[in-house]
């Protein structure tokens, strides 16, 4: 960074500096913001909305694209007024802290009676007296020092005790006035980089140069707003927080920093959608800057995840997370969490990220599901929650990563934190809770199970696809055995796994034809034996668990070739509609309706 030039700010002008001056031109920009915000805000509940339910034809798709165009325009220009009304409160914030110093300093001239000098320097009367003579020392100034505070005056050179105090003052006087005309300098240059190009357009490339905008206010606003947010506390007292907040404080926190509020468990899900939607923009805009694989395929997952909340679809999609940290984040709900007195989390595994695949797939899964809660008891929501780096296969070969523990327990950590958060925002007495693991997210929920006392607010877990869970028995997930719940299919490749002794007899046989030999081999060292690789089969009898009816699902191996289907269709109720309602029933909390199936 160029060092800031030389300045000519005089303490006198810090001295006199009214703040509150920026204050209001920040509560005035401030203002355009929340108009913008209102602007977007009707345009996308209402306006688009009415055109969709009551017009057909090209007219009304043109109309429609207009109006899309006119509400990204309006989040353009919300988000950067939101960034300069920060930008003036961070400003006004870190001068004022500078006042306070110069006018500490001046105060305490004035209660020794020295004199400061419009250079900064500080004149002292005489006082003490000589060895020699016993009169009293001389006077003298003390001059303004290259490094204030650094080169104190020695007591051998200048006896006169008031030269030590003058001295400090004159350091003092000079350290804010210096600071405050870097806080100045840095300022301006923020400032004058928030500003759009010309047009009524706001292209893609827009949002690249809006990511660094925010880049910049978050990193000067750090001390003014940043170290406020309760990062470390529990969701209950963040929730807590955010309530306390006045609305203009909860307006700059969603300007400047979408991304953490978006994210931060125990904050309402209205809020969280409303943070993430800004911040899916600014990462969209993030990675088009970016000229490499992994932004590639992460843009292709953040673009189709915006299409899709454009889309209006139902049940109303809610933005609970968003990020771009190592495989990706992404939390989406189908219908709003707070309200709902059924909520389901469904934890995905091997292979997901956020990428295209997530956006569509994952997605659905989470979407029927809500879809067939909603059939069951209207008042449901279904989430899908991709809160961890889920293990990724390499060319077809299971990766170490899937076949340990540590991704499992890390990930549980974070999906208690976001169950908690759920059970914390849900304004109702007692909400029902079920939390679905799906193929090594099924390892997951089981890891978050053992952690703490078990999964916040859970009442019900349902495993499907499912290589072992960590335990070896249903009552060890802490809902009781009658509430975890499992499907798996007969040509599931994953809930065939061997068992890490059967590994070693299969070890060749897995390492020649991956999945699927570890499939044939398994299916050959089983006879009789219930283990996987992380435990007991949740599907067998010793587990415990109550078994419901799924579809076999398509053969591993037949005239096609090879086939991991199976493992994939247990959400979809059109290729396993017994699967998918049972799944349904469970988080509707209707499991007393849910049929059986036989152990294995």
């Amino acid at each position: 960074m160029t060092p800031p030039p030389t300045s000519t700010l005089t303490w006198a002008q810090l001295r006199d500096l009214r703040c509150a001056e920026l204050e209001s031109a920040a509560d005035g920009w401030g203002k355009a913001s929340n108009r913008a915000d209102a602007g977007r805000d009707r345009i996308e509940k209402q306006l688009l909305n009415g055109l969709r339910e009551t017009q057909r034809g090209a007219a009304a798709d043109a109309a429609v694209g207009r109006l899309r165009q006119l509400g990204r325009n309006l989040q353009y220009v919300y988000t950067e007024c939101g960034l300069v009304r920060t930008a003036l409160n961070s400003l006004a914030h870190e001068l004022r802290a500078q006042q306070r110093a110069l006018r500490d300093a001046l105060d305490d001239a004035e209660a020794l009676r020295f004199t400061v000098h419009a250079d900064g320097s500080v004149t002292y009367p005489e006082a003490g007296e000589g060895l020699i003579d016993g009169k009293p020392l001389p006077g003298g100034t003390a001059s303004v020092t290259a490094a204030p505070g650094l080169l104190p005056p020695s007591g051998l050179v200048a006896p006169n005790p008031n030269a030590a105090k003058a001295q400090d003052i004159a350091d003092r006087v000079t350290k804010a006035v210096r600071t405050a005309a870097e806080i100045d300098w840095r300022f301006a240059r923020i400032l004058r980089d928030l500003k759009a190009e010309e047009g009524l357009k706001v292209p893609d490339r827009t949002w690249t140069d809006a990511a660094g905008d925010a880049a910049a206010v978050r990193n000067a606003a750090r001390g003014y707003l940043k170290s406020g947010i309760p990062l470390d506390a529990s969701p209950a007292a963040r929730k807590a927080w955010w309530a306390g907040l006045t609305d203009e404080q909860r307006e700059e926190y969603l300007a400047v920093y979408p991304d953490q509020i978006g994210n931060l468990d125990g904050i309402p899900a209205l809020v969280r959608d409303t943070a993430n939607r800004d911040n899916l923009q600014l990462l969209i805009g993030k990675l088009e800057g970016q000229d490499d694989a992994d932004a590639e395929t992460k843009l292709a997952g953040l673009r189709e995840i915006d299409r899709q909340l454009k889309e209006g679809r139902q049940p109303p999609m809610y933005l609970l997370g968003i990020g771009d940290e190592g495989n990706g984040r992404a939390i989406v709900s189908y219908g709003n969490p707070d309200t709902a007195r059924n909520v389901s989390a469904y934890v995905p595994g091997l292979n997901t990220s956020l990428d295209e695949d997530f956006a569509r797939n994952d997605l659905k899964r989470a979407r029927d599901t809500a879809i067939g809660m909603q059939q069951h008891d209207p008042s449901s929501a279904g989430i899908v929650w991709l809160g961890y780096d889920a293990p990724q296969s390499v060319d077809g070969f299971d990766s170490l990563d899937v076949m340990g523990d540590e991704r499992a327990e890390r990930g549980g950590g974070a999906f208690n934190q976001f169950m908690d958060g759920v059970s914390v925002t849900n304004e109702g007495e007692d909400p029902h809770m079920t939390a679905i693991g799906h193929s090594y997210g099924s390892r997951t929920v089981g890891a978050a199970a053992q952690q703490g006392g078990g999964i916040p607010g859970v009442d019900d877990i349902v495993l499907v696809g499912s290589p072992g869970v960590g335990v070896d028995r249903a009552e060890d997930l802490g809902v009781g055995k009658e509430h975890v719940f499992v499907g798996a299919a007969e040509n599931d490749v994953v809930t065939k796994l061997p068992s890490k002794r059967q590994a070693a007899f299969g070890a060749a046989a897995f390492a020649f034809a991956g999945p699927a030999g570890s499939y044939l081999v398994g299916d050959v060292a089983d006879q009789g034996d219930d283990e996987l690789w992380f435990g007991k089969d949740p599907a067998s009898e010793a587990f415990g668990a109550r078994r419901f009816p799924v579809s076999d699902g398509p053969q591993v191996v037949s005239g096609n070739g090879l086939s991991i289907d199976a493992h994939s269709q247990y959400f979809d109720p059109d290729r396993d509609a017994s699967s998918a309602n049972s799944i349904a029933l469970v988080a509707a909390g209707q499991s007393n309706r849910l049929k059986a199936e036989e152990y294995r």
